[in-house]
């Protein structure tokens, strides 16, 4: 059953049916963001690993993320969101029982680092599940023509989301232990997975004709690296801001992630029609040329407070990198695989982000940990240049 609004329905209205379906999406990143400010450290300082092994044992989550994200395509395209967003909240709320065994179980080193590694992965399957699949649940519901409207508000979902997850998790941690986020990460997980059973189940056109999901991706893949490419400058801040503080001596490491998630909140918002405006090759580029240069301005800082000027406009620069591109990415697509194109297109944010952990982290152990917003930012330039080409290419044709 499809269900979308008229031509007619007020732009408040329509605001309001996609926040009831990103929902899910705050859900989900609020539990991911509030271990993402505690583990690297819990790994390193208590555990006793070196940062290589804590930024791989964070970016596993990625691995299995990448793994089921067209899994959940194809359940959405066949069934619907509904079933992949209920799996993907019992996922979360297992990784909490594990998040607590881990941290219960610290005293051997290596058996709470391995409850960590399966957490990471629990964690990865419930993010893969759910996914794409609140912004097709919402699309189901508003119609196509919202499409740049419902992944723009579910990205300020999951950054805002991570954007008070991350702090809660600190205070949590520091108060109670890391078993408190284990239990509240379960908690949440619950309300999630009850507010999804009481939501009316959403599909396309089930019957109509599919390309096979690899089909899919290759249409998709172009996009998908400039994404991968955009995305290791939020995966740098997300998994390394805590140690690279504490190498500067520097306190209140968090709030580099906040500043980031706000200024990325108020880009979206701010912003929201520049995609329709402009396109979204023009404002990906704009885009991926901002966040090199805050990237830029992290490399150079020397005080913490030039450090959140450039965790600032690096997620300015960020905000609109995967609404433009994923715009023009499912325009290439037929309708009916509109589920697997929004999945298949995800997974190179998963794999950006996976790749963050062992890449920042090798860089961080064999020159120091000085070079990984340099190493970062030349990242992010080449998803520009890459942004740019495409845009020729496009053009040319």
């Amino acid at each position: 059953m499809q269900a979308e609004t008229s031509v007619g329905t007020p732009s408040s209205k329509i605001t309001l049916t996609i926040a009831g379906f990103v929902t899910f999406t705050f859900i989900g990143y609020f539990i991911i963001g509030l271990s993402l400010g505690v583990l690297p450290v819990f790994i390193h300082q208590q555990l006793g690993y070196s940062t290589m092994v804590a930024g791989v044992v964070i970016s596993l989550q990625y691995l299995t993320t990448f793994l089921f994200r067209g899994f959940a395509g194809g359940i959405v395209d066949k069934k619907g969101p509904k079933p992949a967003v209920i799996m993907g909240m019992i996922g979360f709320a297992l990784s909490g029982v594990f998040l607590c065994a881990a941290y219960w179980l610290k005293a051997n080193v290596a058996l709470s680092l391995g409850l960590l590694i399966i957490t990471r992965l629990v964690t990865g399957f419930g993010e893969g599940l759910i996914g794409a699949s609140p912004i097709n649940w919402a699309i189901f519901a508003v119609g196509d023509q919202h499409t740049s409207k419902a992944i723009s508000y579910n990205g300020i979902a999951s950054y805002g989301a991570l954007a008070i997850g991350a702090p809660v998790g600190i205070i949590l941690s520091n108060n109670y232990g890391i078993s408190s986020i284990g239990l509240v990460i379960m908690f949440a997980a619950i309300i999630g997975f009850c507010y999804a059973k009481y939501k009316e189940a959403l599909m396309g056109n089930s019957k109509a004709p599919r390309e096979s999901f690899l089909k899919v991706l290759k249409t998709v893949t172009p996009y998908g690296i400039c994404l991968t490419l955009g995305g290791l400058g939020f995966g740098t801040i997300s998994t390394f801001i805590t140690l690279y503080y504490a190498y500067l001596n520097w306190t209140d490491a968090v709030l580099c992630l906040s500043v980031f998630s706000t200024l990325f909140i108020l880009g979206r918002i701010l912003f929201a029609n520049a995609i329709d405006t402009y396109g979204g090759m023009k404002t990906a580029m704009a885009c991926l040329a901002l966040e090199s240069a805050g990237l830029l301005v992290l490399w150079l800082a020397n005080i913490p407070h030039i450090a959140l000027v450039g965790a600032g406009i690096t997620g300015l620069g960020f905000s609109l990198i995967f609404p433009a591109l994923g715009v023009e990415a499912v325009k290439l697509v037929p309708g009916s695989n509109k589920g697997a194109a929004l999945g298949g297109y995800g997974l190179f944010l998963d794999l950006s982000l996976g790749l963050t952990g062992p890449l920042v982290g090798g860089v961080a152990s064999h020159f120091g940990m000085l070079y990984i917003f340099p190493f970062s930012m030349a990242m992010v330039f080449t998803g520009f240049l890459l942004a740019v080409l495409i845009n020729r290419k496009r053009s040319i044709a």
